[in-house]
């Protein structure tokens, strides 16, 4: 990587049909408790991923204190979001499946068992040995739950932490490595399998044939949120048996499913220089600081060759304690340095509790 600095999986975009019983949901079952922000207003920025028109929407976003990536829910409200005209299948492209850390995946499965929710796959193995397993949400998204030892706060529960990456459906690993490698840093293959997978037979095009491989960073991640956000991963999956489709063919962005991955940075001019020159130019740029009333920043998208799309955001404002009103402006910071661990923990004090 150049000069640019990437501090992990801010969140993953998720489209719903009711905003606030998904943040009910995804608090009670995957810890996604704290909102950072919650704001009613008009997409007017990604008119390219919209019908050329500004939508209105509701969009919360959520985070797990054990740490982990978030959730961005996001609702059309001046709209009814779309569902895919088909059942999306492994390996289609575009995100197919959010990966949520546990502390013990057994016992993330037997707690999920024991609530009734909606496990796709028995308890399995993953080609490099970790047991992990798939469970699906009352909006048909697809998680998959794997281990991790990447961890801000280890809570006494088995409920998992945030997301820590994605499987995502491409035509070439070569090229889209080209992203997630050369760009996101994801420079370490854990493994790259071809065949049928016990581990996948559960979920929608599980038991067809693929290419699949598990990606990581060799170096660990730095900036202000890195110890909250921690380690993360990509899989990409390649249909062997079928021509793949894509996720979000003929519908917007916002629509129901994965809308984008999105990675928390520094130093944005950097990042669109060494995106351009390797064939990924920003489709979006806020140009500026955008606004989401109790946080602030710039956001930009790019599309990776299959056209997921990628966000990154560069913070320069959140919440800390919104109670006594205090923000911070990690424009004056050392853009490399972690924020102080008290810091992090005191975003917990919003936490919503059932």
């Amino acid at each position: 990587m150049s000069n640019y600095i990437i501090s992990g999986i801010q969140q993953i975009g998720i489209g719903v049909s009711d905003v606030q019983a998904a943040f009910k949901w995804y608090r009670q079952n995957f810890g996604m408790s704290v909102p950072v922000f919650e704001e009613a207003a008009e997409a007017a920025l990604m008119l390219p991923y919209t019908g050329g028109e500004p939508r209105s929407r509701h969009a919360i976003l959520a985070i797990n204190m054990q740490g982990g990536g978030g959730f961005e829910i996001w609702q059309y409200t001046s709209r009814t979001p779309e569902a895919p005209k088909f059942t999306p299948q492994l390996g289609d492209l575009g995100i197919n499946i959010a990966k949520m850390k546990s502390k013990d995946v057994e016992a993330t499965y037997e707690l999920f068992n024991k609530r009734g929710l909606n496990i796709l796959s028995e308890l399995s193995k993953d080609p490099d040995g970790n047991p992990t397993f798939f469970v699906k949400d009352p909006w048909d998204n697809i998680f998959q739950i794997v281990p991790s030892d990447s961890w801000f706060q280890k809570r006494k529960t088995a409920l998992p932490g945030g997301p820590n990456g994605a499987i995502i459906g491409v035509t070439d690993f070569e090229k889209a490595k080209s992203l997630y490698s050369d760009i996101l840093g994801y420079d370490t293959v854990v493994y790259e399998k071809e065949g049928t997978f016990d581990d996948l037979k559960g979920i929608p095009g599980g038991d067809k044939k693929v290419k699949r491989t598990l990606l990581r960073h060799s170096k660990p991640r730095a900036g202000a949120f890195s110890p909250l956000l921690g380690a993360s991963e990509v899989e990409l999956v390649i249909a062997l048996e079928r021509k793949p489709k894509k996720i979000f063919e003929n519908r917007f962005w916002g629509d129901l499913g994965y809308i984008h991955l999105c990675y928390d940075i520094n130093g944005m001019a950097d990042l669109k220089e060494t995106c351009e020159s390797k064939g990924f130019p920003f489709t979006v740029d806020s140009a500026n600081s955008f606004d989401m009333g109790e946080a602030a920043g710039h956001f930009t998208y790019v599309e990776d060759p299959d056209a997921a799309l990628i966000e990154f955001v560069e913070t320069h404002k959140v919440p800390i304690m919104k109670k006594i009103s205090w923000y911070l402006n990690l424009q004056k910071r050392d853009p490399k340095k972690p924020l102080p661990r008290f810091m992090l923990k005191a975003m917990g004090l919003s936490e919503v509790k059932d």
